[in-house]
């Protein structure tokens, strides 16, 4: 585990996994202008760390992340003004391309939960606790929620969930789909952390990183469109080395050695 014991964002590497914890137990890890920074440098290191494969992203103590600490805000025009002087976009974790994975250890709230859905899916158990509390609050939507939530849950649950602000538990969470797996024996953090690492080792990066960005390119085109971009994909793939050993491995019955991601500065595309 790399930082000071009062470092807001922690960072191990478990293998190829990078494990990133937000550290403020005692606030149930509620959302800092300094955590946000640093969690997105841990963030932006992964990125172009060609030993980083997969991330992991979970909260100290009893919570995943309480919503921004609205206690150390002394007017409501801070917030929007610390909106806009900072520094990286808030959904900079969407553009990661590597897998990023939350590992819902307790309550995530309001901004919170929604840290978690940008994550690519998301490992609970059933104390995990979802809450929008944006309408609670005299807030909106914020951070593109409105948009991610019912591509999720379905748009009537959607309006449910933010009108009401009301809690949802790992159990619900699962069924509606704000969970994609609910672990109910061991932890939480080593079930992501051993999903992350299967990804690492049989997955090739190029491949995940390119079928990340056709699900967010896709999402609001069409059948025909999506179809059209994956035949030139395709050819790309297959002129590339990745096909050969993922084949090759296979008929093996050896892991595969897929070559890292080329670091975003690079002209070799992905």
């Amino acid at each position: 585990m790399t930082g000071a014991p009062g470092e807001l964002v922690l960072a191990e590497r478990r293998g190829q996994v990078l494990l990133v914890t937000f550290n403020r137990p005692a606030k149930l890890n509620a959302w800092t202008d300094e955590l946000e920074d640093r969690y997105f440098a841990l963030l932006d290191a992964a990125e172009d760390d060609p030993d980083v494969r997969a991330v992991v992203v979970t909260g100290a103590g009893r919570g995943f992340c309480a919503g921004a600490d609205l206690q150390r805000l002394k007017a409501v025009g801070e917030v929007f003004e610390a909106g806009r002087a900072r520094r990286r976009p808030r959904d900079l974790p969407r553009t990661l391309r590597k897998p990023l994975i939350g590992a819902v250890n307790g309550v995530a709230a309001g901004l919170g939960m929604v840290e978690a859905l940008y994550c690519d899916l998301r490992f609970g158990s059933p104390s995990a606790r979802f809450t929008t509390a944006f309408a609670h609050r005299g807030l909106i939507a914020e951070y593109g929620i409105s948009w991610l939530l019912p591509r999720l849950v379905g748009h009537s649950r959607a309006a449910d969930l933010l009108l009401s602000s009301r809690m949802v538990d790992g159990e619900e969470a699962f069924r509606i789909g704000l969970l994609d797996h609910l672990v109910t024996t061991g932890s939480v953090v080593d079930a992501a952390v051993a999903y992350a690492a299967d990804l690492a080792e049989r997955c090739s990066p190029a491949s995940m990183a390119t079928i990340k960005s056709q699900l967010s390119n896709d999402a609001d085109g069409t059948y025909t469109d999506s179809v059209t971009r994956a035949e030139d994909l395709m050819l790309q793939a297959f002129r590339g080395s990745d096909v050969v050993e993922g084949l090759t491995s296979h008929l093996d019955k050896r892991s595969p050695n897929f070559p890292s991601l080329p670091v975003r500065s690079s002209d070799v595309p992905v």
